[in-house]
């Protein structure tokens, strides 16, 4: 195919509320670099870290909820380190949810993988990084998918057959490899679980992923969307205001934070495990070490993943093992409204976005 000088995308032009994010008819279309290839974008989606990068919420300076910030974003004070790692530079193209086909490669590219249909891994080591856990987020360290066009290294690129349409495959990569590297890094088998943020794409799709490993899934949502998630796998249900049982489980998956945090570890068994990718209600939480040590609990974080946790998705994908969660979808240039309806809480799963 030809492709064009110029695309269709939304840049963020800044940190704060959704009048940053400008519709754009003249961006140039982006290069592939030797080893990068060009993705012709078929779909996307909303994610937190997309609302959490344009309001400015990674910085050290805020201390509440996403939520709070949401409207206006947090501030100047957020400019210094407001992105995954510091400072951003504007505009930028977000999205890291990716499903597209290869129309170009760089040099050093094997032109056969020309019309690979792909998912582009979100979270992902920089090429010739030497530093363990480097990282770069496709969507904030370089431009991501809310274009026509995107450019990334091609062994991020992870081919994918299936009878899924873009916008049902473009729900997958940041949800699930965001849930996957959780439940790899603590190595969750056939064990009891507590999922907190179940109903959001991360907790739902953590739902999936551990009841194909065998857990029994405790799921703490609102009453509205407890039946939902029983029918996606969850085999309890806790609301956000129950009492949570004490030593209940072996593991707990942590998407909230917030002022209940303390609470969460109570629910583990000794020598159980706690892991994190997310803080919507408050990063800064209190910690009893007498908790900790006295039970013998590892706690971890989760943001770094080994490349294998794409590829092990695509293959669960590819034999039926893990289904979409779509609630809706809305044109990229609508992108305003999508992440109003994502911040409303209302859906289970992903709010996907078509290019069109």
């Amino acid at each position: 195919m030809t492709v064009p000088e110029f695309m269709k995308g939304v840049v963020l032009t800044g940190h704060g509320g959704p009048d940053k994010l400008e519709w754009r008819t003249d961006l140039p279309v982006p290069h592939p670099d030797a080893r990068d290839v060009l993705i012709k974008v078929g779909a996307s989606a909303v994610n937190n870290t997309d609302i959490n990068t344009r309001i400015g919420w990674y910085s050290k300076s805020v201390r509440g909820d996403t939520e709070t910030g949401a409207n206006a974003g947090f501030g100047e004070d957020a400019d210094a380190d407001g992105g995954w790692a510091g400072a951003l530079d504007f505009p930028l193209v977000q999205g890291a949810d990716c499903c597209g086909t290869i129309v170009a490669v760089g040099q050093e590219v094997d032109p056969a993988r020309i019309g690979e249909r792909v998912l582009v891994r979100p979270m992902h080591t920089p090429l010739d990084a030497q530093a363990p856990y480097s990282l770069a987020t496709f969507g904030s360290e370089r431009d991501g998918a809310f274009a026509e066009y995107a450019t990334i290294a091609s062994k991020d690129a992870v081919a994918i057959q299936s009878d899924l349409s873009d916008l049902e495959l473009a729900s997958f990569p940041c949800a699930f490899t965001t849930a996957e590297g959780m439940i790899q890094r603590i190595a969750l088998g056939a064990e009891r679980v507590l999922i907190t943020g179940a109903s959001g794409g991360v907790g739902s799709a953590a739902i999936q992923l551990a009841k194909r490993r065998g857990a029994h899934v405790t799921a703490q949502t609102s009453p509205s969307k407890a039946a939902a998630l029983r029918d996606l796998g969850a085999d309890e249900i806790l609301t956000r205001d129950d009492p949570l049982p004490d030593q209940a489980f072996d593991a707990v998956l942590d998407l909230v934070g917030g002022p209940r945090w303390p609470e969460l570890l109570e629910t583990l068994r000794k020598g159980g495990r706690y892991v994190t990718s997310g803080a919507i209600a408050g990063p800064i939480v209190e910690l009893d070490l007498r908790t900790l040590y006295l039970r013998d609990l590892s706690l971890a974080g989760s943001t770094w993943q080994p490349d294998s946790v794409l590829t092990d998705l695509v293959g669960y994908i590819e034999r039926g093992e893990i289904h979409p969660m779509l609630a809706d979808h809305f044109p990229l240039q609508r992108i305003s409204d999508a992440q109003e309806a994502f911040l409303s809480k209302s859906h289970i799963g992903k709010i996907g976005l078509t290019i069109e």
